[in-house]
């Protein structure tokens, strides 16, 4: 079953079922795609207003950049089950003899990185549309302003939420390299969107007033 094919009541049943995926690795994919949506959304309602002349091509740029990155994010919510479906698989490997204990560990450790970078994944890609929501926010259509907001708002969530999954995946990890590496990335991503997320709320609050 590929999860961006249901609608969305059907997506939903799904994620309230009794299977653990689609779960908050997919959500998080979801929650970046949605950013995506509405970053690419205000850039349209910008193009074409006289009064936005002199951004225009920049909008444009980012309505084109926003969008291929919410296409990609789409295809994460099915990779990120996809990634659980691995490591469940490999923990379900036979563990009669001395061979395959050693095969069904190495496909445990294996698996296991590759759903930690599967959530990473989502979160950088997640974390390059920050800027584009940061210049519709601030030169695009105010009358979409709180949109744009919204997509920081998502955008926060999915980066958080990936992250999450990341870091849960890398306490059964034994390569202690990969673990420091990952886990550096994951507290630079986090507090940089906690931070823009932070002064894009700002913006559009006093825009409010």
């Amino acid at each position: 079953m590929i999860l961006t094919d249901l609608t969305v009541k059907g997506f939903l049943a799904e994620t309230a079922g009794q299977e653990p995926v689609p779960g908050g690795g997919s959500i998080s994919a979801l929650n970046g795609s949605i950013a995506a949506a509405l970053t690419e959304m205000v850039g349209n309602l910008t193009i074409g207003k006289k009064k936005y002349a002199e951004v225009e091509e920049e909008m444009k740029r980012i309505a084109a950049e926003a969008a291929a990155i919410q296409k990609e994010l789409m295809l994460d919510i099915d990779r990120d089950s996809e990634a659980y479906n691995c490591v469940f698989a490999a923990f379900k490997l036979p563990k009669e003899t001395e061979e395959e204990k050693a095969y069904r560990s190495e496909q445990i450790q294996e698996n296991t990185k590759f759903a930690a970078s599967v959530p990473m994944e989502v979160a950088r890609r997640t974390h390059s549309l920050l800027p584009l929501i940061e210049a519709v926010v601030e030169r695009g259509n105010q009358n979409a302003i709180t949109d744009g907001c919204v997509a920081m708002m998502c955008a926060r969530t999915a980066i958080i939420g990936a992250l999450l999954n990341v870091r849960i995946n890398l306490t059964s990890i034994k390569d202690q390299e990969f673990v420091d590496k990952m886990r550096s990335e994951a507290d630079y991503l986090e507090a940089d969107a906690v931070k823009r997320e932070a002064a894009v709320l700002t913006i559009t609050k006093k825009a409010c007033e």
